[in-house]
């Protein structure tokens, strides 16, 4: 793929998001579909999403720099900079959601770790933390001390599952009290991170050594999407079968309110063709097609993301609560604004000139100035 062409898209999609960080840093929420029923809406999805393949890179990332495994040698500092860059982003679109965002301090100063949300801040402030030292020790030279990889990895596997645990807790939401779902997120931080590293090797290449982690990727990619497709067949079935309202209502709005996203997208784009495409030797031998791919699993777990965090919110909690209250912010109904677009977009586009400028200029994270030169 054209470098070239990514920067213009990347640029693009920065100098859009521009005008929706301008929007929500002066209008403030103003501008914002959510409300007080639908609380959560498309950055805290872009939260969960990034977040999740910034850990999933990491893990990988630390069976080179950790565990030294002679197959994936090479990808370890790549690794370890598309989870700074897509952390970065993360935190930002979770920023961007909260309503105050001046006083994230007092969740520092003021801390109650019996609060989740509590939690998560200080885990993903220390998982940016042992990130940032291995990556610097990996660009010096030296090897990242092993007791960073440790604590580092450590605590990519707390921050995994956080975001299912901190919907899980709650009780009145049955869609998310499954206690399945932190562990289905660590599935989906496992596979985000592989995909965003095929993306990353297959369209602007890899060193030598990288390369050789390459065909065992792809393979781990596709038996991950298998194990998707599996745990999403077997909480849909279960919820339709068992009829709880709670359970069943937010599943079948998704199958057929939203069923182009669903069947289209999360499934046939972002499972099936993946799944079918790394499984089989000769398709996986080609970098720009796995490149491809891996961009299709990351758009369909993006939509994933999506469908566990806002049907369930477009669920009456009480019997005529709804209809109970008129006015902004007091209906079910939710489809994200265009400052909400923006924004994302934005993030987007740091994701994209991110990876590139890494790519580029901070030699050897990705050799891949040499093989443009060449």
């Amino acid at each position: 793929m054209n470098k070239s062409i990514a920067y213009t898209v990347g640029v693009i999609a920065l100098l859009i998001g521009l005008y929706g960080f301008f929007d929500r840093l002066v209008y403030g929420e103003a501008h914002a579909a959510y409300g007080s029923f639908v609380v959560w809406g498309l950055w805290v999805a872009a939260y969960f999403f990034l977040g999740g393949i910034a850990v999933g890179c990491f893990l990988w990332g630390s069976l080179d720099l950790l565990f030294g495994l002679e197959t994936f040698k090479g990808m370890g500092k790549t690794a370890l900079w598309a989870a700074l860059v897509t952390l970065v982003a993360g935190l930002m679109a979770i920023g961007f959601d909260l309503g105050h965002m001046e006083r994230i301090w007092k969740a520092y100063i003021q801390v109650n770790f019996h609060s989740g949300v509590a939690e998560d801040v200080w885990a993903y402030t220390l998982f940016g933390i042992f990130t940032l030292i291995a990556l610097y020790q990996s660009c010096s030279g030296s090897k990242p001390a092993k007791v960073i990889l440790i604590l580092g990895l450590i605590v990519a596997l707390f921050v995994a599952g956080a975001p299912g645990k901190l919907m899980g807790v709650n009780a009145g939401r049955m869609y998310w009290h499954a206690g399945l779902l932190p562990v289905q997120f660590l599935i989906f931080a496992l596979t985000t991170g592989a995909a965003m590293l095929m993306v990353i090797f297959g369209l602007f290449g890899a060193s030598d050594k990288a390369a050789r982690s390459f065909p065992v990727l792809t393979k781990a990619t596709a038996w991950l999407l298998f194990v998707n497709l599996y745990m999403l067949w077997a909480y849909y079935s279960e919820g339709l079968t068992g009829n709880m309202p709670s359970v069943a209502e937010p599943i079948r709005m998704v199958m057929q309110e939203h069923a182009v996203l669903f069947w289209l997208v999360q499934v046939a784009v972002g499972l099936l063709i993946p799944l079918v495409v790394l499984s089989q030797s000769r398709t996986a031998a080609n970098p720009a097609l796995v490149g491809v791919m891996g961009l299709c699993v990351l758009l369909g777990n993006l939509v994933s993301r999506y469908f566990i965090l806002v049907p369930a919110q477009q669920i009456d909690l009480l019997e005529g609560l709804s209809s109970a209250f008129h006015g902004r912010g007091y209906t079910l109904a939710y489809t994200p604004s265009m400052t909400e677009w923006a924004v994302f977009l934005g993030l987007i586009g740091i994701v994209i000139l991110g990876l590139l400028i890494g790519a580029d200029y901070l030699h050897p994270l990705c050799q891949c100035k040499s093989q443009k030169e060449a």
